[in-house]
């Protein structure tokens, strides 16, 4: 054994150190071996000489975890007996409880380290959650969770390749994905609070300040990754099973005794299975509440973070189909997608979804919203990526009847003014648009049907008041006495009540697209 002892790490054959790990588990009297096996747990250890090691520590660990104090961060803030803390086997045990803090920590090296090959890392991460699942009394061991998932967010390099295996393999369970909301909810505050507001506050160093920028930038990457893949929890049926990973789940060995001594009688059988089916609906009901409470929670810490710009469109692609409908309030998205929907350009096209779901299913008021819709008609709209989704929204948003003649007009004649500009394919759509707008508001079907005699001062008392009313400055055209034959439409107009849409007939425009 001596020989062994002296050998330095790199050079100990795999079965010497097999002879390690078993004298290890054997006896305490070879408790000396264990910082020998933590030396390889690295990364640049061999993956035979890391497994090997990992096996004995694993098992050294399982059976005395249960019986350790708690962690070094924590034992600070407990009081302990002054008898216990000379006692001998309180000393051992205390240093157990560092040794294990020191192989999660090796462990975790392990497993961010972009050398650690595949298969290895899957098997160290099956050996970690091992632990997340026994460690804590047979409880989830959130604490030495919660590190993993705080290495990973801070890792200097990206991790794409850990993250999709752990959610792959663990996102499945309920238990994890709780506490994975709950741990990327304080590291969402975290990164918040110690935001970088510009660069003069940062300081002199542009280097550093850039470096902190980037490193930021890449935790909200890995923030986003990790909290975009767990599964939300879908509706409540009657197969619906939430499968934990630590523990038995909803169903209880106290349930199926129930069960079986029910068999005793037939109406104590009904009356337990009703009782049962009751304390099912219950727990499942609060378990989807908590639930709903932590994803929403966890998702709006990570939309106060400084988003790049890629994740940023990400988020709004995704939002109104992944993330909306699992929210215990969707209302309070409202702050940041009408931020969103105020940038402009494609950043408002992506928004246009969510901010509609909104106003139509929860009850949202944006009063600047067919104004805002109507400034991104634009020729460059139709290069946009999502410009499909953009005129499906579009209309659906100018369905409504209660939609004012004036901002159907102007709509209808900014869309026909586009045809002239935009490729062939693109007027196709507006000739498409422009027919439902007309179908659906009567209103302004004058704009097609009207002769240069027909236009009168009735015909357009309306518009001319809203011209009138919205122009303060006194300046706004009697429409009726405007010279026959051209159009006053002001098409460089972002206010649509202001742009003179009732003031000539569309059918110049109307034409142009037939042909």
């Amino acid at each position: 054994m001596a020989s062994i002892l002296t050998k330095k790490p790199k050079n100990t054959k795999l079965k010497e150190l097999k002879t390690l790990g078993q004298q290890l588990l054997s006896s305490r009297a070879h408790i000396n071996n264990l910082p020998i096996l933590l030396t390889f747990i690295s990364p640049s250890s061999p993956p035979p000489h890391v497994l090997e090691s990992l096996l004995s520590l694993q098992s050294f660990f399982t059976t005395v975890l249960p019986n350790l104090p708690p962690s070094s961060s924590s034992i600070k803030r407990q009081r302990v007996d002054v008898s216990a803390k000379e006692d001998s086997e309180f000393i051992y045990r205390t240093w157990l409880r560092s040794k294990f803090d020191e192989f999660i920590t090796l462990l975790i090296e392990v497993l961010v380290s972009p050398d650690t090959e595949e298969a290895l890392r899957e098997i160290v991460l099956d050996s970690y959650m091992d632990f997340v699942k026994l460690g804590n009394g047979g409880r989830f061991y959130s604490a030495v969770y919660h590190k993993l998932l705080r290495s990973i967010v801070h890792s200097p390099t990206p991790v794409e390749f850990l993250s999709e295996l752990l959610a792959s393999k663990y996102f499945k369970y309920i238990d994890v994905r709780y506490f994975t909301f709950i741990s990327m909810e304080k590291l969402a505050k975290t990164l918040d609070a110690r935001d970088i507001p510009d660069d003069k506050a940062v300081g002199g160093d542009d280097d550093s300040g850039s470096q902190s920028r980037e490193s930021m930038e890449l935790s909200i990457h890995n923030i986003h990754y990790i909290i975009s893949h767990i599964p939300p929890l879908e509706g409540i049926d009657g197969k619906f099973e939430y499968e934990m990973w630590s523990g038995s789940g909803i169903s209880s060995k106290e349930e199926h005794d129930k069960k079986e001594l029910s068999k005793l009688k037939k109406e104590e059988d009904k009356e337990l299975k009703a009782e049962k089916r009751n304390n099912d609906v219950l727990s499942r009901a609060t378990i989807a509440k908590k639930m709903k409470l932590k994803f929403t929670k966890a998702w709006i810490s990570f939309l106060r973070l400084p988003i790049p710009i890629d994740v940023y469109k990400e988020v709004l692609a995704t939002l109104h189909q992944e993330v909306i409908p699992h929210l215990s309030n969707p209302i309070i998205l409202c702050d940041f997608l009408t931020r969103s929907y105020d940038i402009g350009g494609v950043v408002s096209v992506m928004a246009l979804s969510s901010l509609f779901i909104l106003m139509t299913q929860h009850g949202l008021e944006y009063p600047n919203f067919y104004e805002k819709l109507y400034a991104l008609l634009a020729p460059s709209i139709f290069m946009a990526k999502h410009r499909a989704k953009f005129f499906q929204l579009l209309d659906s948003c100018l369905k409504s009847p209660l939609l004012p003649a004036y901002l159907a007009a102007a709509f209808a004649k900014k869309l026909s003014r586009l045809a002239l500009s935009v490729p062939p394919s693109g007027a196709l759509v507006i000739i498409a648009l422009i027919h439902n707008v007309l179908r659906r508001h009567p209103s302004i079907n004058c704009l097609v049907h009207q002769e240069d005699g027909d236009e009168t001062p009735k015909d357009n008392s309306k518009a001319e008041h809203i011209v009138n009313k919205a122009d303060d400055s006194g300046s706004g055209t009697d429409i009726s006495h405007k010279r026959r034959g051209i159009d006053h439409f002001n098409n460089e107009e972002s206010n649509p009540i202001k742009s003179n849409a009732m003031s000539k007939y569309l059918s110049q425009y109307v034409s142009f697209a037939s042909n």
